[in-house]
């Protein structure tokens, strides 16, 4: 039987079983604003770096490209207090949301897409910065290079191996999108490795390797019957397996809890409206237990980093009116399937 962690519109957790009443004890997770200055505030990424936690945040008008986004770069030494440590924009487009990584030579590397809106994409292509080693002095952005054929492309995510960086580049391309895996050693240069083709419009995707180099990738599927999808690979990640799950996604993110199972943040579609959630699921997609995050409407994208026995996991939602930043922490056992 699933278990299922709902929460209402408060600090509190409640415990409940699918076809039961409530049941357990109540927990304490609490639930922090942590950004709302921009008109719309959203997508947000978090890592660890330095003793401190990094987030990235897109700032805008509302979610829509309108050439009013940009993405603000934040640290924490706690999680309470947020200093802001630098903005990235580009004069007449519109900078969409960013993914952050800590690259070999040890900076931080912000990945992010920047296009033209106008009764769809005009043009769409990634950039990225780099912070110094201290990371701070975030870098202007800059234009990457890849040897696939341009179309309107955005690598969504970026994870690094053996010093090695992976990430899905989509393309939108009028005869269907297509994903591409893709490599690079210096985050500005990649190389086509293969193309995972999942079928049903792929796009979001995120990279992941277990303790033995094998790939899963989770991804969002736009049409068809519109489910995530893990695909998994050997090195060097030329065949690839599709594991259908029964969800559909949004700001697709995920991180291994143990050997067998893995903690996934997505958009929650429900009948009563969209949700952010957290999963725990087998290395199959196959759903565990579920956690509702205090969360409604324009919502998701979810930043996950494991520190201190807790998954601390930051989003946006709309519930509060307002599209606001939200930062939580899940402890480890609660996450246990």
């Amino acid at each position: 039987m699933k278990k299922i962690i709902i929460t209402p519109f408060v600090v509190l957790f409640v415990s409940c079983f699918l076809g039961g009443s409530l049941q357990g004890q109540q927990q304490g997770f609490p639930i922090k604003t942590i950004w709302d200055k921009a008109p719309h505030n959203a997508f947000p990424d978090l890592i660890r770096f330095k003793n401190y936690f990094y987030a990235a945040v897109r700032e805008g008008n509302n979610h829509m490209p309108d050439n009013s986004g940009q993405v603000r770069l934040l640290r924490s030494k706690d999680g309470n207090d947020w200093e802001d440590v630098g903005l990235l924009e580009k004069e007449g487009y519109d900078v969409r949301e960013a993914r952050l990584s800590v690259t070999p030579e040890g900076t931080i590397m912000v990945l992010t897409a920047v296009g033209i809106y106008e009764d769809g994409y005009q043009e769409l292509f990634p950039m990225v910065s780099f912070s110094n080693k201290k990371g701070m002095n975030f870098s202007d952005l800059e234009p990457t290079t890849m040897d696939v054929t341009p179309s309107l492309d955005w690598i969504w995510s970026l994870t690094w191996h053996k010093k090695v960086g992976y990430g899905v580049v989509y393309q939108i391309k009028e005869e269907g999108w297509e994903a591409h895996l893709l490599k690079t050693k210096d985050g500005r240069h990649f190389q086509k490795v293969s193309q995972i083709d999942t079928g049903g419009n792929p796009n979001e995707a995120t990279v992941r390797f277990d303790s033995s180099g094998k790939m899963y990738v989770l991804v969002r599927r736009e049409t068809e019957d519109r489910m995530g999808v893990i695909a998994s690979s050997e090195f060097p990640y030329q065949d690839w397996s599709f594991e259908p799950m029964n969800i559909r996604l949004g700001g697709p993110n995920f991180l291994f809890l143990d050997k067998q199972h893995l903690v996934v943040g997505s958009r929650y579609h429900t009948d009563e409206g969209s949700k952010t959630a957290v999963f725990t699921t087998g290395l199959d997609g196959t759903i565990r237990s579920t956690i509702v995050l205090p969360s409604g409407g324009d919502t998701s994208y979810p930043g996950m980093v494991f520190y201190k026995d807790k998954l601390w996991v930051m989003y946006y939602s709309s519930h509060e009116q307002k599209s606001k930043i939200y930062l939580t922490q899940i402890p480890i056992h609660q996450l246990n399937p």
